[in-house]
């Protein structure tokens, strides 16, 4: 179907828009192109939904009915904020397009059609806890002691381990070896439990989350007829994002895009969600599954400065050759400063550095919310919440809660507590419910036991819990763990005594806790380094007693804060949360090799990740960013001295300039 351009009696009422006056040169040969395969890559800052959302309207301007075009997106928000352009440009609303999330969409699919695949149009759909627990049931019917074993992987880290292979589909033991290497041992047991999972959605008539697109692949491979009729009403398939689609979303595009009036929007370096399921390869190899694909650069960035962007290319060119699109992002802002390269001694020098450079920048104008501290994992914004705290400088977390907020942080601050003080029955409760089948009232009750016994034979307290007085009324699903449970605190007992504070930390992460943590997170790994990062944290302490009550101090300074989204406070986030937002002054934290990358990735060799997250980092700032080398590491105990990220060494020096930091922090 080609275009009757200019046909006023084509375009359904539209009222005229000039796109040619309204869009640059690159957006507008995207907006216009003939009915074709076409790529779109939009750089950082370059307009990528402003270009999508013209491509809508220009649709419907020739002729195009809203209900023959499929907008996929990857959240509701987006899909809601282009239809709601769409109209205001237009008059079209909304409501009469096939426009959302992929899930949102697969899920309309299956309305009309699952009964094709055997799936009754009365199904419903289970939320996260409600698939949880019917996993659960489904292991537990199968195999009744798989939960009592604290290493394998409760329902969610489970959940999450099936669906990622779902998503990607790749075999269960690739998953499990790539992305859960925690849950080795039970490779052999997966396969059923998946099974028995899947038997028991059909025996209730309900589907999950990722049932919705495998359903609706299903529903496109095994019904050709089905297939034909989205190809044929949908006649044009357009993409947002197109670099974050997981293998089944990919493979729902192709085939409801058989045609290839497909538009897909995305960016290939800004893939960094491989963990999630993000296929790289979807958009490299799409003109090869699409024969006849035009490639359309949109490059003009209207973000940030050219030496910015100047920086961001150079970061660009280190990719591999043959593995990447060509692209140079161009400026349309005048020139500025460089980016600064800042070394500071360790992370809390950095930080020092970062609270004064904050008051300079609030000096001339800059609103805190406006001020953006990236990092690549949670753990390495520690030093600069401490310093931030300290001065009562107001700071938000857009990528989750406070550094001592985190689940497992207070987990193992409690059991620390307990061990220093075991009548404190808070942090008791908080530990000793992390067994099975242990609650509340079980806690109270097993405290008390202990205690009594205690008393009775004048014992210590610890000792007293690995009695058989005590041990009798543990709960019979907690019995098997109690020895390890009770053996682990014991040592951090003898560790407090005898040792450090930080040894006192690292015999409690070797123990039961960490043992624990295996089972009861997905993202088990990242934890651990935030756990790890205690070590050294714990090193500036010389007893038990001034760590603890400093972790407590500051828990009480941050507990009290607006999470208003518009409050004037400085915004800390993983530069994965980053992605899609920017700032006017960028500090880029923690840029040595082992940090920024990660050195499980060096290890892993997904550099080429890394790479892209760098960039996207780089991106965020419009007017200033500084990145920041702490020379010296302490994470984990004994200092280490530390090179810069390799990233860093693979630029030009040209494209930035050094900023000496003085033991004043002027400059």
């Amino acid at each position: 179907m080609d275009f009757v351009l200019d046909s006023p009696s084509a375009s359904h009422g539209i009222p005229p828009i000039d796109f040619r006056a309204q869009l640059n040169d690159a957006q507008f040969a995207a907006v216009t192109a003939q009915p074709s395969p076409l790529l779109v890559l939009a750089g950082a800052g370059s307009g990528k939904t402003r270009t999508l959302t013209y491509r809508v309207a220009y649709l419907l301007s020739q002729g195009v009915r809203p209900g023959e075009i499929l907008l996929l997106t990857f959240t509701n928000k987006a899909a809601k904020e282009m239809l709601h352009r769409v109209q205001d440009l237009t008059g079209v609303e909304p409501g009469r397009f096939w426009g959302g999330t992929f899930h949102g969409m697969g899920h309309r699919a299956l309305r009309l059609h699952g009964e094709t695949i055997s799936l009754p149009r009365t199904f419903t759909i289970l939320d996260a806890d409600e698939s949880e627990g019917v996993l659960r049931d489904a292991v537990e019917a199968t195999d009744r002691a798989f939960f009592k074993d604290k290493t394998h992987p409760r329902p969610g880290p489970l959940h999450a381990l099936l669906s990622l292979a779902r998503n990607t589909q790749l075999p269960l033991a690739d998953t499990i070896t790539r992305f859960f290497p925690q849950h080795e041992a039970i490779i052999d047991r997966v396969p059923l439990i998946a099974k028995k999972y899947a038997e028991a959605k059909r025996a209730a008539n309900v589907v999950d989350y990722d049932d919705l697109l495998e359903f609706w692949l299903e529903l496109l491979r095994k019904s050709p007829e089905t297939a034909a009729y989205f190809a044929h009403r949908f006649r044009h398939v357009l993409v947002d994002e197109y670099q974050d689609t997981n293998t089944l979303q990919a493979q729902i595009v192709d085939l409801i895009g058989s045609h290839h009036r497909v538009m897909v929007v995305g960016d290939d370096a800004q893939c960094i969600y491989s963990w999630r399921g993000a296929n790289f390869e979807n958009i490299l190899t799409f003109p090869d599954r699409h024969p006849g694909t035009t490639i359309h650069r949109i490059e003009t960035n209207y973000r940030s400065t050219p030496q910015i962007l100047a920086l961001a290319n150079g970061v660009l060119l280190a990719q591999p050759k043959g593995r990447h699109f060509d692209k140079e992002l161009r400026a349309h802002r005048a020139n500025s400063e460089k980016p600064y390269f800042v070394q500071s001694m360790d992370s809390r020098e950095q930080a020092q550095f970062i609270v004064q450079r904050i008051r300079g920048l609030v000096d001339e104008g800059c609103a805190l919310r406006d001020i953006g501290i990236l990092y690549r994992a949670h753990f390495q914004a520690l030093d600069l919440q401490l310093e931030l705290s300290r001065l009562q400088i107001p700071y938000q977390i857009t990528s989750g809660v406070r550094f001592f907020e985190q689940a497992h942080i207070r987990d193992l601050v409690a059991l620390l507590r307990f061990v220093y003080n075991p009548s404190d029955t808070a942090a008791w409760n908080r530990i000793a419910i992390l067994l099975p089948k242990v609650g509340n009232k079980n806690a109270a009750k097993l405290h008390a036991a202990a205690l009594d016994h205690a008393r009775l034979l004048q014992q210590d307290f610890i000792d007293a819990l690995d009695t058989d007085d005590v041990r009798s009324k543990v709960p019979k699903d907690a019995r098997d763990e109690w020895p390890k449970f009770t053996a682990s605190l014991q040592q951090v007992r003898a560790m407090m005594r005898t040792m450090k504070p930080h040894n006192a930390v690292e015999i409690a992460l070797d123990g039961w806790y960490g043992d624990y943590l295996k089972g009861a997170y997905a993202n088990y790994v990242s934890r651990l380094d935030d756990l790890k990062s205690m070590i050294g944290f714990a090193s500036r302490y010389e007893d038990m007693q001034e760590l603890l009550a400093q972790i407590m101090l500051l828990n009480s300074e941050t507990s009290d804060r607006s999470a208003d989204p518009d409050a004037d406070a400085l915004r800390l986030t993983t530069v994965h949360q980053a992605k899609g937002l920017e700032y006017s002054a960028v500090f880029l934290i923690g840029l040595a090799d082992g940090m920024f990358p990660l050195r499980r990735t060096i290890e892993s060799g997904d550099i080429e990740e890394e790479r892209r997250l760098f960039y996207v980092a780089v991106t965020r700032a419009r007017d200033e960013l500084y990145l920041c080398f702490p020379k010296v590491n302490t994470k984990g105990g004994p200092m280490m001295l530390q090179t810069p990220s390799r990233f860093l060494q693979e630029l030009d020096g040209d494209l930035y300039q050094p900023l000496k930091v003085k033991r004043s922090f002027g400059w």
